[in-house]
């Protein structure tokens, strides 16, 4: 031992660690106040009923991305049960009594996009393919471009009532169809069920997201009974619907305008969400 002590000297002396109430008599704390954002809805809260914390509320209060968030991102398990970003937005709402399937779709998204830029900033680099040459290119989004702006108001074409709900009057049945905006917890349902079925139609899944947005059909609540009508509705109602619907819960629009740096083909390209979206490059 001696020896060793010799060549290598003597070995090091650990010091205990320092309480922190000792640390905070000195002056000294580890406490970080983490900042937060206010981002503004696409909703503007008019398509929550009044039990819920965002009704009437056109911004959310969110904290900043940590390391904790980050290992939620890279989570195999929640990745594998298709709730990572369920619980990502679960973990910056400052508001811990909102629940994040409870929202709209274009108010989670907004949140998402909101998250990473705040994170990693504006400019995303992702790998995109070509419509023109087909060739795979290296290619910056700015997804700043993208966020929802306080003094944007959605092109009413129908009245919301105080339950967030609206009544859409198609031309050929003229039915009062009432609709609400689609949120997480319908998305969740289309995903199963399009994962049951196999669909590969898109006129199969856009009736299964009338009947997702659907309440009721000329007072008739009854699931079942509103299938059947949506299922049997002429090709111009349905279209109407889904255009009405759009009018009144406008989507977050992810289209930029693309240059391939490799034919110089510029054309309009939907922001694609890959699995890099939350890492910086």
């Amino acid at each position: 031992m001696r020896n060793n002590e010799e060549r290598f000297g003597a070995p090091p002396q650990f010091q205990e660690p320092t309480p922190p109430q000792v640390l905070q008599q000195q002056g000294i704390s580890l406490d970080f106040i983490l900042p937060t954002d206010i981002v503004a809805l696409p909703s503007k809260g008019k398509f929550y009923p009044p039990s819920h914390p965002l009704h009437g509320k056109d911004s959310i209060e969110l904290k900043q991305m940590t390391a904790k968030e980050e290992d939620i991102l890279t989570s195999r398990s929640l990745i594998k049960k298709g709730i990572v970003l369920d619980k990502l937005i679960e973990s910056i709402i400052v508001d811990k009594r909102i629940d994040p399937l409870s929202l709209t779709v274009e108010d989670r998204s907004a949140i998402i996009v909101s998250a990473r830029i705040a994170a990693y900033g504006p400019e995303y680099s992702t790998s995109v393919t070509c419509p023109s040459c087909e060739k795979k290119v290296k290619y910056t989004f700015n997804l700043f471009e993208k966020l929802p702006k306080e003094d944007e108001e959605p092109q009413v074409a129908a009245e919301v009532d105080q339950s967030g709900l609206f009544c859409i009057v198609p031309p050929f049945s003229k039915w009062k169809i009432v609709c609400k905006a689609v949120n997480g917890y319908d998305e969740k349902t289309l995903v199963k069920i399009n994962e049951v079925k196999k669909k590969s139609s898109n006129d199969s899944l856009f009736l299964d997201q009338l009947k997702a947005m659907v309440v009721s059909i000329e007072g008739v609540t009854e699931k079942s009974l509103i299938e059947k009508a949506i299922s049997s509705l002429p090709a111009g109602d349905t279209r109407f619907l889904r255009k009405e619907y759009l009018k009144v819960v406008p989507p977050v629009d992810m289209k930029q305008t693309f240059v391939c740096s490799n034919c110089e083909h510029e054309a309009d390209m939907e922001v694609p969400l890959s699995a890099d979206f939350f890492w910086f490059k």
